[in-house]
Order: structure tokens, then C-alpha cells, then sequence
């Protein structure tokens, strides 16, 4: 039974998983880094909501510390970029104990094999009990100080764990507070449904002059997903899919997933066309686009989204020319080394693995 939740991370979906969260009655101490995140609310004594719920909720446990944000908590939630998962992983593991259960929200592409060899290469040996979302459970944007937006939620949100014996009994659990979710076979399975890899990064480098100019002034979604950068991220999807069918992991089309994720009608998604499920998106329709190419749809959706799905590419023996184009593109725009930096085979514990090794690996952890 879960009572007592630490929230890890202040940002978007951690605002709006404080207040959700102490809306319905869990007892929440949120956690950031940047005191510059909790000062505001420390300053009004809680988060004020709107959309699908209007009004001000008290979030009154606030921490820069981890050690104590955790200390007597049913359940540990990283609301993190992925970048950041390592890091809190290295953070966690002398606090780390077997009867912990960590929820990785969102986990996206390999994010709960990240946190498990981080934990690892950090010392903490004992069992572990890890679950990841493939995609935040909210759709939301911190709006101000203290100030959150909660447009939806996620809809049919698939779920995993690692190792995946504790699937069942996570998903169980789990579910009793977000009841959306839907347990998936594995966390290669949640990896390779994450669709946010699939069509942030094209939207992002096809429309860099746009962004760059305006500073982001326009419907990122609504748009900028024109008919030419739905082609791209067709292209890659299918690229996505094919990695999938080789390692023998259910699969669906990005429009599928975005229709299921409650994000698009379902008339565009049986349209087949993707630049007007984009136009049809009501949950995204009043969000605007990143000020610039140095935001998290470019350093996780490619580094930690495009880049491990070509890696495991490589792994089935797959090619991936449309995903490997944007990863290129998107280091020369921001003079960078995704690949390098990114999520690599080896910071997921998958180097020197088979496809034929990985059903055991997932399962066992070991």
C-alpha cells in the first residue's frame, strides 16, 4: 500500500506530480536540486493548478536533499530528464535497501536499465525493484512560480519493470495510483514504444531556423508538424518498428501510440496521415515550442531516445539510416556528441549481450 511518495525532480512533471499526488491525498515530499524550483512554493505554501483541475494545493514537504526526501517513503519517483537518471542513481544507491521501489516517470528509451547498472557501477548490489512509464503520466507545463498546467493525462500508458519477475506485483501496486497504466513485457518493450524519440527531434531540426528566430514563438505541435517532417518521422518510426519485430518485442505505430495515449482523434490516426493527428491533438494544442535547439527535446529525445534505439539497432542487425541522420544533424546543430554522450549500450548493461541473451537478462536483471 502506498502512502508516502517522494518526488524526484521539480520540473514539469514534477510540479504537477506534487500537486496531483497531494490532491489525492498521498503524503508528498518533493525534491529538486535547484532550491530556485522549490523556493516559490516554499514562499505560497503550495502549487496552484489549472486545467483539468483548478485550485491551490498545499505541498508543504520541500527538500533539496535526496537522503531525506526518501527516508521512510513507500515509493521513490523520478521525475527527471533522462540525462539526470544516472546521477540519481548514483545519489540513491548507499540510501537504496531491497524493500525500496522505484518508478521512473517517464522512463523512455532504456531508462530503468540505466538506473539499475548506475546503481551497480555505484556499489549497491542488492535486489531491486524498478519500474519505469515509457512517457510522462501527465501532459503538463509549469506555467509560473509555483504554477502548474495540467492539460491530461496519459492515456493507456505502457508500464515495465527490471527486473521484470517484479512486473506483476509493481504493476499492481503502481496502478493504484496511476489506474491508465498498462503492463508491457518488458522495459525493451517500453524503449522501443517511446514516441517522443520519434517526432520531437524531426520537429525540433526541421523548423531550427523558425525556433531560433521567433525564440520559440509558435505551436510546437500544431504547426510545426508539417507534411515534410511527418515523412521524416514516418521514416523513423519505421526504422523503430523494424528494431522491435527483430528482437521479438510487441510494437505499434507511432500513430497507434498516439491515439492510444489519448493525444490525437481517431479519425487522423485511421487517416494514416501524422502531420494531422499532430493538428488534431488537443491535449498539445496550446503548447508552444522549445525557445531554442538546447532544450531537452534535442539532448533526451535524441541522446537518450535516437541514439540507444540505433544502438539496439545495431545489436539485432537492423539499419537505421533515417535515425542515424538525425543523430548527425543534430550534433552539427549544437556542436555536440550525442552519440558519445548519450545512452550507450554500455550505460544500459547491454554491451556484449545477443539479442538471444536479452529474455533472460530482462527478466532476472543478471
Amino acid at each position: 500500500m502506498i502512502r508516502s511518495i517522494a518526488i524526484l525532480g521539480a520540473g514539469h512533471g514534477g510540479y504537477a506530480a506534487a500537486a496531483d499526488l497531494t490532491r489525492l491525498g498521498f503524503d508528498v515530499v518533493l525534491q529538486s536540486r535547484n532550491p530556485a524550483r522549490l523556493d516559490p512554493i516554499r514562499e505560497r505554501g503550495g502549487i496552484e493548478m489549472h486545467g483539468l483541475h483548478e485550485g491551490f494545493v498545499p505541498v508543504k514537504r520541500l527538500t533539496l536533499s535526496v537522503a531525506e526526501a526518501v527516508a521512510g517513503s513507500d515509493l521513490i519517483m523520478l521525475v527527471v530528464p533522462s540525462p539526470a537518471v544516472g546521477d540519481y542513481a548514483r545519489e540513491l544507491a548507499p540510501l537504496m535497501t531491497p524493500q525500496h521501489t522505484v518508478l521512473i516517470n517517464p522512463g523512455h528509451t532504456g531508462g530503468g536499465l540505466h538506473f539499475v547498472n548506475a546503481l551497480r557501477q555505484a556499489g549497491y548490489h542488492g535486489d531491486v525493484r524498478t519500474a519505469e512509464t515509457v512517457t510522462l503520466t501527465y501532459i503538463c507545463r509549469s506555467t509560473g512560480p509555483a504554477t502548474v498546467s495540467l492539460y491530461s493525462y496519459t492515456k493507456s500508458l505502457a508500464f515495465a519493470a527490471f527486473p521484470g519477475r517484479h512486473a506483476q506485483a509493481l504493476f499492481e501496486t503502481i496502478r493504484q495510483i496511476y489506474p491508465q497504466l498498462e503492463l508491457a513485457t518488458s522495459v525493451l518493450e517500453t524503449a522501443l514504444t517511446n514516441i517522443n524519440a520519434t517526432f520531437h527531434p524531426p520537429g525540433m531540426l526541421m523548423n531550427a531556423g523558425w525556433i531560433e528566430h521567433s525564440r520559440g514563438e509558435f505551436l510546437f505541435y500544431h504547426e510545426g508538424i508539417t507534411e515534410s517532417v511527418a515523412r521524416v518521422i514516418d521514416a523513423i518510426d519505421s526504422e523503430r518498428m523494424a528494431v522491435a519485430e527483430a528482437l521479438d518485442v510487441p510494437r505499434q505505430s507511432f500513430l497507434d501510440s498516439f491515439y492510444r495515449a489519448g493525444l490525437t482523434t481517431r479519425e487522423a490516426m485511421e487517416s494514416g496521415d501524422i502531420a494531422l493527428a499532430c493538428r488534431e491533438s488537443a491535449p498539445n494544442r496550446a503548447v508552444k515550442s522549445p525557445p531554442s535547439l538546447r532544450h531537452r527535446y534535442i539532448y533526451e529525445d535524441v541522446g537518450y531516445g535516437l541514439v540507444p534505439m540505433a544502438a539496439l539497432g545495431r545489436l539485432a542487425g537492423v539499419a537505421t539510416p533515417a535515425m542515424d541522420l538525425m543523430i548527425d544533424l543534430a550534433n552539427l546543430a549544437i556542436a555536440a556528441d550525442l552519440r558519445r554522450n548519450g545512452l550507450t549500450l554500455e550505460k544500459m548493461g547491454l554491451q556484449n549481450k545477443a539479442p538471444r541473451d536479452l529474455p533472460r537478462f530482462l527478466a532476472e536483471g543478471k
